[in-house]
C-alpha cells in the first residue's frame, strides 16, 4: 500500500443523524494514524452518498478538504471516488474502490 505493497484495511462507518438531517461517519485504516470524520449528504435520487472530511494535504504541506462519494450502482454494488481540493478550490480525483457483496 502506497507505494510499500503489502495489505492493508480499513473501517468506515456510517450513520445519520436526524437532529441535523445529515449523514455522519468516520474512516480509519492500517496504513495511517488519523480518524477521519465525515459529514454528508444524499442526493435527490438517492444514489450518490456525498460526504466531505478535511485530512492532511498529500502535499506534506498543512490539510486539505477531501470528498468521497459513494454511488449506490445495484444492491450488491457500491463505487466510492475520492477526491481532494488543491490550492486552486478544483477537486483533484485519486481513487476509486469498487465493493461487492460476496
Amino acid at each position: 500500500m502506497c507505494g510499500e505493497g503489502g495489505d492493508m484495511t480499513s473501517i468506515m462507518t456510517l450513520g445519520y443523524n436526524p437532529q441535523t438531517q445529515r449523514y455522519v461517519g468516520t474512516w480509519v485504516g492500517s496504513m495511517m494514524s488519523l480518524l477521519w470524520v465525515y459529514d454528508g449528504e444524499l442526493d435527490a435520487a438517492r444514489q450518490v452518498l456525498t460526504l466531505i472530511s478535511e485530512g492532511p494535504a498529500m502535499t506534506g504541506d498543512g490539510t486539505a478538504q477531501y470528498r468521497d462519494e459513494i454511488a449506490f450502482e445495484d444492491d450488491d454494488h457500491r463505487v466510492m471516488t475520492s477526491h481532494m481540493m488543491r490550492a486552486d478550490g478544483q477537486w483533484h480525483w485519486f481513487m476509486t474502490a469498487h465493493y461487492r457483496r460476496r
